[in-house]
């Protein structure tokens, strides 16, 4: 894409994810107002939020849609916006500041821009492809190249009896491995939140078991555009098809790998 058309796509993106903000603030520990799969919820906000900054976008780039509440455009269209209203969303109802508004561009289904807002923490983390990440519009340095050891890693919650593409059993084995390398595990229980991390060199690595383009668009372009590595839990580049997810700083990644590789295949643990 032409860099300075991107640029200010994004600088428009950004604009209307302000004018969301006062909005998520002011429904922090909003009720559930639809039910969804399994325990899942999403808030009043979660629908008033996608349709605004759907609205938005729409209006004012010219661009379409997916939105994880209503869907929308296609994701392999030439140019989609990928937005998630509230990522983090039992976070957001019960209290927790750990919530964010993520949005990403897809070209051809490659993620090319991403926003990250966390409105509770102030922090808005945009990322063109080929970087540099800002956080409030101040440039963030590359990542560097940590080691597992001195890293702190994101990781998933999850339920230890539950089955599916990567059962409980699986993820709790990957968690042990991982454990005997680094202690410094965090589930945050936003997705979105984790991958902004990686890329801010918060976190060294970040874990995904889930498959959701929302969850995943804005933050893979925040995490490539600082230089770190974005993969499938086996190693494939990650896609918009993509089953798993694991985000890493360069000097974290490979090891990451070979711990996830070490619990053997999910079928195992079933």
């Amino acid at each position: 894409m032409d860099p300075i058309r991107l640029d200010a796509l994004v600088a428009t993106a950004a604009d209307i994810l302000d004018g969301a903000s006062a909005q998520f603030i002011a429904g922090h520990r909003a009720d559930s107002a639809v039910r969804k799969k399994g325990n899942d919820f999403a808030t009043e906000i979660d629908l008033a939020i996608e349709r605004q900054v759907v609205a938005a976008l729409r209006e004012q780039t010219g661009i379409g849609v997916h939105g994880e509440e209503f869907g929308g455009e296609p994701i392999d269209s030439e140019l989609v916006w990928v937005l998630d209203p509230i990522d983090g969303t039992f976070n957001y109802a019960a209290g927790s500041p750990m919530a964010a508004i993520l949005l990403g561009l897809l070209h051809n289904g490659a993620p090319v821009a991403g926003l990250t807002w966390l409105p509770f923490m102030g922090q808005r983390y945009t990322a063109l492809e080929g970087g540099p990440v800002r956080d409030n519009g101040v440039a963030l340095p590359a990542l560097d190249t940590p080691t597992l050891a001195d890293s702190i890693v994101g990781i998933q919650t999850f339920n230890i009896d539950s089955r599916g593409r990567f059962p409980g059993r699986y993820r709790a084995a990957v968690l042990a491995n991982l454990s005997r390398e680094c202690s410094r595990v965090r589930m945050h229980g936003a997705t979105g939140v984790d991958l902004a991390y990686v890329a801010s060199g918060i976190l060294g690595a970040a874990i995904s078991f889930g498959h959701h383009i929302w969850d995943h668009a804005a933050g893979v372009a925040l995490v490539r555009a600082a230089g770190g590595i974005v993969t499938d839990l086996f190693g494939a580049p990650w896609t918009a098809e993509s089953k798993s997810a694991l985000a890493a700083a360069p000097g974290v990644h490979q090891r990451m790998l070979e711990i996830i590789a070490a619990a053997g295949s999910p079928e195992d643990h079933l």
